[in-house]
């Protein structure tokens, strides 16, 4: 239980409501641009430049951020920006395809396998479930970070907790869907940045300034050298598993479909690839901060929580206000994700089920409301169980990552047909299941990519290139829907 007064949880509790009340105002007021289900789905062509940055950035910081990033740079310094490093290559990486995927109005991830491959209920259906295990992860996840770290300042159930946090989730999504989501996203967002670098220069403070860390961490950590303080085989680690994941993230994709602009496409992924940067600096100047004041944590990862209990009153509140902003903007987000493929993928896609504008927001809703449900249950019966889900990094970027770009990169050389994408899907997920029974050192990602590119190319060698065209979907100024056999 922590040392906190009773007068300061309750400013704590009462600044978190007031936070999730302006969310659910923000939602309600930028819901109202929703005038369709493709708008709650996916915003279609809605979004500024700026607007498409800070949510790619809000979306991305999340617990994570507060807890192992902080944890990386307690034990291993500046090591955490080779951590964001690898986003911001996810990211760079992403912009190779951007502007096709703007140009194609795709709604989800298995859209554009669709329109790649050609419809295919099995594809679209595998996709799907691919596609959305990563943001159902980052939900439950999410609920347990917050129960974790809020509990650290006020003592409440996690229980309560987690009921607290879906339900601020469920009122950043409900009213407009994306449309609500990425608009409050850019408010929080905003706030989030300014709030990550007043907590990392206070941190610093408590700290005796940059000239007690220097004094107090090993020299090694701080040096700009540090970035590779954790090790090359570390580093190539997490080049191996973050890489593909942040290439494969359905979240990211959607913001790109959601551009105003074409042109803002790159630009947009470019520039929040730099804003993720931020997360590191808030990460790396509190790891360092308390490894300077407390080096004897057994934990790495608990070095967040320790900070917490260092914080003046009126900080303590703001930071509480902050880790509600953080989590909430995240898990809404990425409930709303999971939603979009469940609506348009398999109930839509695979089952050729169609309400109508009205009936499919209505139909969203409830999803959303199962889906939120759902998480907060895993979350609350299983708090140290959900590592089993980081594994779904590994196996949704080994089932999409090489239909997707591959199939982008070899569209106009062959004819692409679904079965070549289910056999490098099938093939990505088998080489990752293979690989992590055998537990191999290399992340069992590379190894499901790598099943996955041979199993795309063996499937695709009897057509010979410049003989045979892709499907006119692939690359035809005419935009078809993407379900269209």
């Amino acid at each position: 239980m922590p040392g906190n007064s009773t007068g300061q949880i309750v400013a704590i509790v009462l600044a978190s409501l007031l936070i999730i009340a302006l969310g659910a105002l923000l939602s309600m007021y930028f819901g109202r641009r929703a005038k369709n289900s493709a708008d709650w789905l996916a915003a279609p062509e809605s979004l500024p430049l700026g607007v498409v940055v800070i949510t790619q950035f809000a979306t991305a910081v999340g617990g994570g951020v507060l807890i192992a990033h902080v944890g990386i740079a307690y034990a291993a310094g500046w090591s955490v920006f080779a951590y964001e490093g690898c986003v911001l290559l996810g990211f760079l990486g992403l912009t190779l395809i951007a502007r096709w995927l703007r140009e194609q109005r795709f709604t989800t991830v298995p859209d554009i396998i669709s329109r790649l491959f050609g419809h295919s209920r099995p594809v679209t259906a595998l996709a799907g479930v691919a596609a959305l295990i990563v943001p159902f992860g980052w939900l439950a996840t999410q609920f347990v970070a917050f129960a974790k770290l809020f509990g650290e300042l006020t003592g409440i159930s996690p229980t309560v907790l987690v009921l607290a946090i879906t339900g601020g989730s469920l009122v950043f999504v409900l009213p407009g869907g994306l449309t609500s989501v990425v608009w409050t996203d850019f408010v929080f967002g905003i706030f989030k940045i300014v709030m990550s670098l007043v907590v990392a220069g206070y941190a610093l403070h408590l700290a005796g300034g940059w000239s007690g860390v220097t004094e107090q961490v090993p020299e090694r950590l701080w040096r700009p050298s540090g970035v590779t303080a954790v090790g090359g085989e570390q580093i190539w680690l997490w080049v191996a598993a973050i890489v593909p994941g942040t290439l494969t993230n359905q979240l990211y994709f959607q913001r790109v479909f959601a551009t105003k602009k074409v042109s803002d496409a790159r630009r947009g992924l470019v520039l929040s690839g730099l804003t993720i940067l931020v997360g590191g600096l808030y990460a790396g100047c509190i790891g360092l901060a308390v490894r300077a004041m407390n080096p004897g944590l057994g934990n790495p990862e608990d070095a967040a929580g320790w900070l917490i209990t260092r914080l003046p009153a009126v900080l303590l509140v703001v930071y509480g206000a902050f880790l509600v902003a953080t989590i909430v903007s995240t898990t809404g987000a990425a409930l709303q994700s999971v939603v979009a493929n469940v609506i348009r993928d398999l109930y839509q896609n695979v089952l050729g089920r169609d309400r109508g504008d009205r009936g499919t927001v209505a139909l969203s809703r409830v999803v959303t409301v199962l889906v939120a449900a759902l998480a907060a249950a895993l979350a609350i019966l299983f708090p140290s169980a959900l590592d089993w889900l980081v594994a779904s990094y590994a196996y949704s970027a080994a089932a999409l990552a090489a239909p997707v770009f591959g199939g982008y990169l070899l569209r106009r050389r062959f004819s692409l047909r679904p079965g070549a994408a289910l056999a490098g899907m099938l093939a990505g997920v088998v080489g990752c299941a293979v690989a992590q029974i055998l537990g191999t050192t290399v992340p069992y990602a590379v190894y499901g990519i790598a099943a996955s590119v041979l199993a795309l190319l063996v499937m695709l060698l009897p057509g010979l290139p410049g003989r045979a065209v892709a499907p006119v979907t692939a690359d035809s100024d005419e935009l078809l829907p993407a379900t269209k056999s």
